[in-house]
């Protein structure tokens, strides 16, 4: 793994010292330091690092506005508090300017490099988690259609969206939480869900909610089977589903979520459906446990 890039954020020139040497000696690799908001815009734009460990109190500025100014270069940054100041009032506020982590001055060597792996750990970890359920989706979604009416899924187009989406005519959506908090959306048309639903209770529905328990509970059982398989992969993602919401409508429209989804087209016997899959990281394990 390459060495992760860090901006130390602090004017007292005793403090970037101390902490470059436990930096450097952990492996990381310093790129730079800055001491008032213009040299963090300056050094965080040239250097693009991955993590600014970052001061609050600062000539002029402070390290909340500092870090919001860094989230407008890149939100991906990972800023970690590094201060004297501590108590609940603060750590309410680093919460809310999407800070990573706070370790309190004077500095443990220790606490500091452990709050920081884990961030990294738990960064790398959610890639591997992006890489992978996207498709453990599709595959649940495939077996759940095979098993449940004999035929056979064939995907289309998929793409990230994070805007408002209309619906086909009935929208199933399910819960996600875990490690990484989500939904899954299952959209078809009133026509597919009566031929899927059809076919599943082998007779013709006789009435609306009859067609809202077949489609709520094949959307369960796709997203059920998912979050097991993955699970499986790594238990430490702990993985449940919520009780299946159904909605149904000639103008129905389902909200954006705060995080990018991703949408894909399927072309089954039945009609075309809509499975959308999106997850967010949440709170860091350090606000977790506020």
């Amino acid at each position: 793994m390459d060495k992760k890039r860090v901006v130390i954020v602090d004017d007292s020139d005793f403090s970037v010292l101390i902490i470059k040497d436990i930096l450097e000696k952990n492996g990381f690799e310093v790129v730079g330091h800055a001491g008032s908001l213009e040299e963090v815009i300056s050094v965080v734009s040239e250097t693009k690092p991955d993590l600014v460990t970052m001061d609050i109190t600062l000539p002029g500025t402070n390290g909340f506005e500092c870090t919001e100014e860094i989230h407008k270069i890149n939100k991906d940054i990972k800023i970690v508090i590094v201060s004297s100041m501590m108590d609940d009032e603060m750590l309410k506020k680093a919460k809310d300017y999407d800070v990573s982590g706070y370790v309190q001055k004077p500095i443990d060597e220790e606490e500091f490099i452990l709050t920081i792996q884990r961030l990294i750990d738990d960064e790398e970890l959610f890639k591997h988690f992006k890489n992978l359920y996207v498709p453990v989706f599709k595959e649940a979604f495939s077996d759940a259609l095979n098993k449940m009416t004999k035929t056979i899924a064939k995907y289309k187009d998929e793409h990230l969206s994070s805007e408002t989406m209309k619906s086909k005519g009935i929208a199933v959506v399910i819960g996600i939480i875990g490690k990484y908090s989500g939904r899954m959306i299952l959209d078809m048309s009133i026509e597919t869900a009566t031929n899927l639903s059809n076919k599943m209770l082998k007779r013709e529905c006789k009435q609306a909610n009859e067609i809202i328990a077949a489609v709520g509970e094949f959307a369960n059982i796709i997203s059920g089977n998912a979050c097991s398989m993955l699970n499986r992969e790594n238990k430490v993602f702990g993985l449940r589903v919520s009780p299946p919401s159904v909605f149904y409508g000639k103008s129905l429209n389902i909200s954006s979520a705060k995080f990018k989804t991703s949408s894909i087209n399927i072309d089954t016997e039945f009609g075309e459906m809509l499975l959308n899959i999106g997850f967010s990281r949440g709170d860091s394990e350090w606000m977790q446990n506020m």
